[in-house]
């Protein structure tokens, strides 16, 4: 099975933290590529951008367990900055309204059939249930 751009700039990214001595990028990225390995060998994987999405998401949930300043915090900050590098850029709530409005100019009309068309289009560049709460505020 050949390998793909994400998990290929993420190997290449590995190899230079290796030789720059950076130890907790070094750590983040062999994370990210942990997980990509546990996708590959699931029943059924999903895309590697799912991956990095949901991954970035635990570290996010994670840091509410720690008090700001503490050591487990400022590492699980410092992997969450590496692992954003590998996400799209973040949508602004005004784009996200626009594109509901667009999905409702093409017909839709319950929030299902809107969230359904949205999400593709959001997947880690905007928090899903924002989103949601954008359309219940915009129907």
């Amino acid at each position: 099975m050949s390998a793909t751009p994400m998990m290929d700039q993420v190997n290449n990214d590995i190899k230079e933290a290796m030789k720059a001595k950076q130890q907790d990028r070094l750590d983040a990225l062999r994370m990210l590529k942990a997980e990509f390995i546990k996708n590959n060998t699931a029943a059924k994987p999903t895309d590697e951008l799912s991956i990095t999405v949901g991954h970035a998401k635990r570290l996010q949930d994670s840091l509410e367990m720690y008090q700001a300043g503490t050591p487990a915090h400022d590492k699980i900050l410092a992997e969450l900055s590496v692992i954003k590098a590998y996400l799209p850029s973040e949508m602004s709530e005004s784009e996200v309204i626009q594109l509901i409005q667009d999905i409702k100019a093409k017909g839709a009309k319950d929030m299902g059939a809107i969230m359904k068309e949205l999400q593709p289009q959001i997947k880690g560049r905007f928090d899903g249930k924002k989103a949601s709460d954008l359309v219940k505020a915009n129907i």
